[in-house]
Formats: C-alpha cells, sequence, structure tokens
C-alpha cells in the first residue's frame, strides 16, 4: 500500500509537469511559424516596396497560398488578406487547435509580438500585448 501511495503521488505531480512541457513544445511551433513568415514578408517587401501583391509576385500572407502550407502542427496562420494588407502594414495570427485551442500570436510589420490567448485548460492566465507568452506563470 505504501509503495501504491508513493507511485500515485509522484503520477499526481509528474503528470501536469509533462502535459506543461507538451503543451509548450507545441507554441513554439506558433512563434517558430510566425518567425518565418515574418522573414519571407519582409523578403517580399524588399523585392517590391510594398507587402501586397505584385504582378506574379505573391506574398507569404496570400490568402492563394494553400492551408497546408500554413498549418504548422496545431496551428493555423493566416494574415490580413489581401485586400487589408497595407502597402507597409501586415498582421500574421497563429491560431491554436487541438492541445493549444485557445491559444492566439501574432506579429506584426514591426516585430510587435503579443498573445491574444491562451492554451485551455493549461493553467496559463497571462495574455500580453508586447510579448508572446510561452510557458506557465510567464510574465508580459
Amino acid at each position: 500500500m505504501v509503495a501504491v501511495s508513493i507511485i500515485a503521488i509522484l503520477a499526481a505531480v509528474a503528470i501536469p509537469s509533462y502535459s506543461d512541457y507538451v503543451r509548450r513544445g507545441q507554441v513554439v511551433e506558433a512563434t517558430n511559424a510566425l518567425s518565418v513568415m515574418r522573414a519571407d514578408m519582409e523578403r517580399h517587401f524588399q523585392d517590391n516596396r510594398t507587402y501586397k501583391k505584385v504582378g506574379t509576385f505573391v506574398p507569404a500572407c496570400s490568402t492563394d497560398l494553400a492551408a497546408a502550407k500554413r498549418t504548422f502542427g496545431n496551428f493555423v496562420l493566416s494574415c490580413d488578406g489581401d485586400e487589408a494588407l497595407g502597402d507597409t502594414t501586415y498582421t500574421i495570427t497563429a491560431a491554436g487547435s487541438g492541445p493549444v485551442a485557445g491559444a492566439s500570436y501574432t506579429i506584426d510589420q514591426s516585430n510587435v509580438r503579443a498573445t491574444k490567448g491562451v492554451p485551455n485548460g493549461s493553467g496559463w492566465t497571462s495574455e500580453c500585448a508586447t510579448s508572446w507568452i510561452i510557458k506557465k506563470g510567464q510574465a508580459c
């Protein structure tokens, strides 16, 4: 009985910690994908001096981009849309699903990062207009 009690106590501590560790790993998929898409948008801007579509040159934020190319793990990236892209502005959003449902991260042309939602059931309570919240207990 003592051994069973010890195992139960260890499991009660280890399972939530492991779940949080996995969730943090999934959030990294979103932040990496946002950084990559931002770099692609900046590359498009350097070549065309606008974030909008120019002739046959399509920006990474174009709605023509297949959904499969905008899906990274449990996150789907989306942009303002072609008509909402400014010549000098854009915002990219990564919205979570599955175990990270409710999480939403954004980045814009000025590299302003924001957390608009946190994973459901994660115990993460912060939202932040100036940074990405990537772990439980992180302050803005």
